[in-house]
């Protein structure tokens, strides 16, 4: 599978299943229900994707301006940063209102999603790209004939 359908397909589970998860874990971790948990984590997806969209839009704007070309770690790191960070500044307070907790509570479990969406995320696309085969970008080229 490539292309759009792909890129649809992999959105839709990942999603799916975030939402899932983090409905369990916001209401297990905040002492709330799951329905009023889901109510959190749905917003919280739909935040996480349009602030993606807006933070990489911005961020390749700034990086076109750069004189330096490339990316290096350093610029890699950056940017994780200011993705997680505007993240942070957003969900903490949702959180804190929606779920009914201290500022502090809803700090430390949106520390917890961070570290959550790393492995979590790290697994989907390995188990994604188990199923669904790699993109093309990521396959091996054949080798020129004659070499």
């Amino acid at each position: 599978m490539q292309g759009i359908k792909r890129k649809v397909v992999y959105i839709t589970l990942y999603e799916i299943i975030a939402i899932a998860m983090s409905t369990t874990g916001l209401a297990l971790l905040s002492g709330n229900g799951m329905g009023h948990a889901s109510v959190a984590a749905v917003a919280a997806s739909a935040i996480a994707v349009m602030w993606n969209l807006v933070y990489n839009t911005l961020f390749e704007r700034w990086e076109a301006r750069q004189a330096t070309r490339g990316r290096s770690v350093l610029r890699r790191v950056a940017h994780a940063i200011g993705f997680e960070g505007g993240l942070v500044i957003t969900l903490v307070p949702l959180f804190a209102w929606w779920l009914e907790i201290t500022l502090w509570q809803a700090f430390v479990l949106d520390l917890g999603l961070i570290v959550f969406f790393l492995v979590y995320t790290f697994v989907f696309n390995l188990a994604f790209d188990k199923i669904f085969g790699l993109p093309a970008s990521a396959q091996a080229q054949p080798a020129p004939q004659g070499a």
